[in-house]
């Protein structure tokens, strides 16, 4: 720490990146690097010469397998904002997601496409997400997802066969497990959609993670399409979060999930009917009010013969 202090006095940057604060150590403490009370008294150091000097410090810390910062919690409870930098290694794209901030809002993302000049920001995700969509395909519904304040469209796919086991699987890629068998159980119960024999396989393209209730809707309109081998009109969008006696319920910001669907061209979005009111509904889009997830059903597949 005196090092970077002595660093800092003599550049006056800008701005600092420590990489990695679990490396870091105060010499006059006598407990083991990347322990809580040396992280602690390093992270003090820090903030008292950012706020005092008006520096940017950017902190860096390990996260675990699951992805959440690695040691002791105390960090995160120390700073003014935590940022969580995600992609993977199968693609260019890479979200900085913010999920806390003293001085604004939170859960708000910036999406940005990793190239051979570096990291270049994608302007309007939502095209980025949707422009591999293979037309025709049965498994696919778009929903529309607030990310913070900012509604992006993303695919959701699903792969329903029969399991060839005693015990159904089921897999999500980007989408909570525990919702997709949520609403799994609903369909089975509420539309009588056999699923308990099959495997089901789900995903949101991208590399995106989605966990707001509003996706049900079209996690469950993507399962169904794939289970009959129907395809979901190219030009449909879904908004809703499904309930367990299988209502569709309101969802926020519903305004401005439908205009960013119209923008975007999409004829017709499918909303819970009690968001219908409040708002001047647009022209160029037909919002299609739904109370049940059996009805949504019925308007997307028609009855089955």
């Amino acid at each position: 720490m005196p090092a970077i202090q002595q660093a800092i006095d003599d550049m006056h940057p800008d701005f600092v990146v420590i990489d990695s604060v679990q490396t870091m150590n105060v010499p006059d403490m006598n407990s083991a690097i990347g322990s809580v009370s040396q992280i602690r008294e390093v992270t003090s150091e820090l903030m008292r010469i950012a706020k005092s000097q008006g520096i940017t410090i950017f902190v860096v810390g390990h996260v675990t397998k699951e992805g959440s910062i690695a040691g002791p919690k105390m960090l995160e409870h120390m700073v003014d904002t935590v940022l969580y930098f995600e992609g993977d290694m199968h693609h260019t794209y890479r979200i900085l997601r913010s999920v806390k901030n003293r001085f604004g809002s939170t859960n708000e993302i910036g999406i940005f496409e990793m190239r051979n000049d570096g990291l270049q920001e994608v302007a309007n995700p939502s095209e980025i997400f949707l422009e591999e969509r293979m037309q025709g395909a049965t498994g696919s519904a778009v929903v529309v997802s607030m990310e913070g304040t900012r509604p992006i469209l993303v695919e959701i796919q699903a792969l329903i066969t029969p399991t060839l086991f005693g015990n159904a699987k089921r897999t999500s890629s980007g989408i909570d497990r525990n919702k997709a068998s949520l609403i799994m159980a609903v369909l089975e119960k509420r539309a009588d959609v056999m699923l308990q024999n099959q495997d089901a396989y789900l995903k949101a393209t991208g590399g995106v993670r989605l966990d707001e209730p509003a996706i049900d809707l079209a996690v469950a309109m993507a399962i169904v399409s794939s289970y009959r081998d129907v395809e979901i009109a190219a030009t449909d969008a879904f908004v809703g979060e499904i309930g367990l006696t299988g209502e569709v319920r309101r969802v926020n910001r519903i305004e401005d999930r439908v205009k960013e669907a119209a923008k975007l061209g999409f004829k017709r979005i499918f909303v819970p009917r009690n968001n219908l009111h409040g708002w001047d509904v647009p022209t160029d889009i037909d919002v299609v009010g739904v109370t049940s997830v059996s009805e949504a059903l019925q308007k997307v597949f028609g009855r089955r013969s």
